[in-house]
């Protein structure tokens, strides 16, 4: 979710072509039938902006998306094991169309973080300049910037610089 301009560390889209999204499947150890035309890409970049609406939404808007990707993809989950993976959950075939894959599994998260109460920590990056989306998993809930640019340390390096200019 973090590939579009604004958010991306480059400031471009980085999910511009077929080879750009292959090479963030294989970053992520992402398994399963892959197309790799401009359908799917187009397809992906077109949930890419449906997830990241879940981080401003309500739980009730949240959880009818959620439940809507589900039904859709019609996902039943079951453990599986494969390559160097353990045991753990997918909700849909290796053969199933990528955009399903993950839609299921971005959906399957948000769920867990639905019955946990925890949908408060989906955020955005604090940095004035970033529309990154982050998820909060530190213990006293203090994450305020994105994973994709180094924004925290831009912002306080800019703070620092400030402060310094003001004793001047």
């Amino acid at each position: 979710m973090n590939t579009v301009p604004g958010a991306s560390h480059s400031g471009e889209d980085e999910l511009a072509t077929p080879g750009q999204l292959a090479g963030l499947l294989d970053l992520w150890e992402f398994t399963g039938r892959r197309d790799g035309d401009d359908a799917e890409l187009e397809a992906i970049r077109e949930l890419r902006g449906r997830l990241r609406r879940l981080w401003t939404a309500t739980e009730v808007d949240v959880v009818a998306e959620v439940n809507d990707m589900l039904e859709e993809a019609h996902a039943m989950p079951q453990l599986v094991r494969h390559d160097a993976w353990d045991w753990h959950l997918h909700a849909t075939s290796a053969d199933s169309a990528l955009v399903s894959r993950i839609a299921v599994e971005s959906s399957m998260a948000i769920v867990d973080l639905v019955r946990s109460g925890e949908l408060s920590r989906l955020g955005l990056c604090a940095a004035d300049d970033c529309d990154g989306v982050l998820v909060d998993l530190s213990r006293n809930r203090s994450k305020r910037f994105c994973d994709t640019g180094n924004c925290g340390n831009r912002v306080h390096v800019a703070a620092y610089r400030a402060r310094l200019a003001d004793r001047d």
